[in-house]
């Protein structure tokens, strides 16, 4: 699947060290420092109800991961999946009287628009699940060979293009903890009553009948009337949530890899699953960091598309609004934080957004005389420090307002950084 456009990334003097990031899985700060590429995988959208700013703060804060990295002088190879076949699709597909395939197309078309403008590096692998059904059904078959995939009676499967019946597939958590080191809650880190409430509030099924455990997630979901469906050595169906990400990790990526992204809401179930998944297909673990970042809110709800209460990054273009201020907005925010948009944030951000562009853009015209006191080298110094402090964008940028009141030096090397670092172009026109 095409991506977008890649910005233009300056290189800036001066090296920093790989980046400490906070790890989920031992809610501590470890250095993420790649063995050799820095891999990362970043679980993309569902393609409905883009791009909210709850997207866009994600994938903010692992373009920030990103450019980190390259500063530091490391290579990055960045995957990111599209689930452009799942309930919630199909759910709003129906409800909107659109065809799920048109649906899907045009919602990734603008997410894609948005990720350009905003400034987001693009991964180097953007897979749509619908890419890679074969690949997903050969996992589920390796499972079910191992004996930790097994049927769930299925009264309501109709039968497939060759005429077969089948049944619902599910893995098997306590096969696959007996057959690998993995164990359910290695990544998240829940007590099983929590686990079973957001099971049931994010996409599982915990009373679903022929389960051995309420937790089994689904691997592979038996073909539906009227649902998409694909013949498959498991049987005509579409694949379960989980599974999807685990096989375009592993494909794209490799085992090991260096971190695995995305939104606190995926923590549990998702990425749990995905992680169990993985180490059951290829014996190691996913990645070396699980890294989240907080949810966004907007009138006193988490902004969702369940609850319609999103503020769209289409939305605020099409106002006139400066990507750019929307970056700035996103960044004054640490991205491991929960928080809720308001108005006055957005004006904060076009307001920083323009100091910045006075204050850095004062001497780059050839022959122009200092304008401050305050040593530009020593400005970006601290902010790579900031930054590889868990991503402390509201650090960096307070270091950056400091410079602003006071002056400096050589502005064009802090217009240089901020654009390098956190993405946003104080010289552009």
């Amino acid at each position: 699947m095409r991506a977008w456009k890649r910005p233009v990334i300056p290189s800036v003097p001066g090296r920093a060290g790989a980046p400490w990031l906070h790890d989920t899985a031992t809610d501590g700060l470890v250095e993420a420092r790649p063995r050799d590429v820095a891999r990362l995988y970043v679980c993309g959208i569902t393609p409905y109800d883009a791009t909210h700013l709850g997207h866009a703060a994600t994938y903010l804060a692992f373009d920030t991961l990103q450019r980190v990295w390259l500063d530091a002088g490391f290579r990055v190879h960045y995957a990111q999946n599209v689930t452009d076949v799942d309930d919630p699709l199909l759910e709003r597909a129906t409800a909107t009287g659109v065809d799920w395939r048109e649906l899907a197309e045009s919602q990734v078309e603008l997410f894609r628009t948005d990720m350009e403008a905003l400034g987001i590096i693009p991964p180097n692998d953007y897979v749509a699940v619908t890419e890679v059904i074969g690949e997903v059904a050969a996992a589920v078959s390796q499972l079910r060979d191992a004996g930790l995939a097994y049927p769930v009676e299925t009264p309501d499967a109709v039968p497939g293009a060759d005429g077969v019946i089948g049944s619902d597939l599910y893995f098997d958590i306590e096969a696959a903890e007996s057959q690998t080191d993995w164990r359910l809650g290695d990544e998240s880190n829940l007590d099983r009553n929590t686990m079973l409430a957001l099971f049931a509030e994010r996409g599982g099924d915990p009373d679903r009948a022929g389960k051995r455990d309420p937790l089994d997630p689904l691997l592979w979901r038996a073909a539906r009337a009227g649902e998409p469906q694909w013949a498959s050595r498991v049987g005509a169906g579409r694949p379960g949530w989980h599974i999807e990400c685990s096989v375009i990790a592993l494909k794209e990526l490799g085992t090991d890899f260096t971190v695995q992204g995305g939104g606190s809401d995926l923590v549990f179930p998702h990425h749990d699953m995905s992680a169990g998944h993985a180490a059951a297909l290829s014996g190691h673990p996913l990645a070396g960091v699980y890294s989240h970042t907080g949810m966004v809110a907007y009138q006193g709800e988490k902004m969702s598309k369940s609850l319609g209460n999103l503020v769209l990054v289409s939305g605020l273009r099409s106002q006139g609004t400066d990507p750019r201020a929307i970056r700035l907005a996103l960044l004054a925010q640490h991205y491991r934080t929960n928080w809720a948009w308001t108005e006055p944030l957005l004006h904060a951000a076009e307001h920083r957004l323009a100091r910045y562009r006075a204050a850095f853009s004062a001497a780059t015209a050839e022959g122009a005389a200092p304008t401050g006191v305050a040593s530009a080298a020593s400005v970006v110094e601290r902010v790579r420090e900031c930054l590889n402090d868990d991503l402390d964008t509201p650090a960096t940028l307070s270091v950056l307002d400091s410079a602003a009141d006071s002056g400096v030096d050589d502005p064009a090397l802090v217009a240089l950084a901020i654009n390098a670092l956190l993405g946003v172009d104080v010289l552009a026109t």
